[in-house]
């Protein structure tokens, strides 16, 4: 099943607008609140029944999460050494470094958008024919990271919607505009080629810490939206800059 942009934004704004409502009671239809954080791990685990653990899934920590449709294993070879990790149906783990001590913090933007594209599997999957979910339930998901350039089989498919999906439930358009309101009045943020100027970096952060997310996730998300404007790094201006 490939869905189109478009489509997964709808299946993204209605899951949310019902979990919201489910999670912050009348809070979600004031006119007048601030932008929500999706509660992922709630999400995850109220609204989608999932059972989330964490394990060390790759040696070099090139592999976040995992999901399964169906129990199933996950194997990793380490030093020559395979271990044998047991995935069960409706199962997500993530890697063990995103709840290391000093990683709480530092990896919570991460860990929840592992976790949201987690979900977005789990979703994507329910809504297979069940041909194709008998197909594809032996299998695991591993997190990972898809250019539009590099879709060139089903699985990488799957892989760039559940991104998608992911973010669009981890930033839901609603909330975005209600964040880009609040804190940039409305207005487009200009990126020179990775850098902005003090007002939109501002603008930039505040929306971050409010929604729970990265700078590079937030910027991917904005643009897709249309609340990023690119520009060549020779047009750069901040008249609130001080160059010693």
């Amino acid at each position: 099943m490939i869905l189109s942009q478009r489509q997964l934004e709808e299946i993204a704004a209605s899951t949310t607008k019902d979990f919201n409502r489910f999670f912050f009671g009348d809070e979600a239809d004031k006119p007048d609140r601030s932008a929500l954080p999706t509660p992922i791990d709630q999400f995850a685990k109220n609204y989608l029944g999932l059972r989330v653990s964490f394990a060390r899934l790759s040696p070099d920590g090139s592999i976040c999460g995992v999901t399964a449709y169906a129990d199933t294993e996950y194997k990793i070879t380490e030093l020559g050494i395979t271990r044998t990790l047991a995935l069960k149906r409706n199962q997500v783990i993530l890697d063990e470094s995103f709840i290391r001590s000093g990683n709480v913090q530092r990896l919570c933007a991460k860990r929840r958008f592992t976790l949201a594209h987690e979900c977005a599997h789990q979703i994507l999957f329910g809504m297979e024919s069940d041909n194709d979910k008998r197909t594809h339930e032996s299998k695991y998901a591993p997190r990972a990271a898809y250019s539009l350039r590099d879709l060139k089989t089903r699985e990488d498919w799957n892989e760039w919607q559940a991104n998608v999906l992911g973010a669009a439930i981890l930033m839901p358009q609603k909330e975005i505009d209600i964040a880009m309101r609040q804190f940039a009045h409305g207005r487009v943020l200009r990126n020179y080629e990775g850098r902005f100027n003090y007002i939109d970096r501002l603008s930039l952060t505040l929306l971050c810490q409010s929604l729970g997310v990265s700078k590079s996730a937030a910027i991917i998300r904005l643009r897709q939206l249309s609340y990023i404007e690119d520009r060549p790094f020779a047009e750069y201006d901040d008249p609130l800059e001080v160059w010693l």
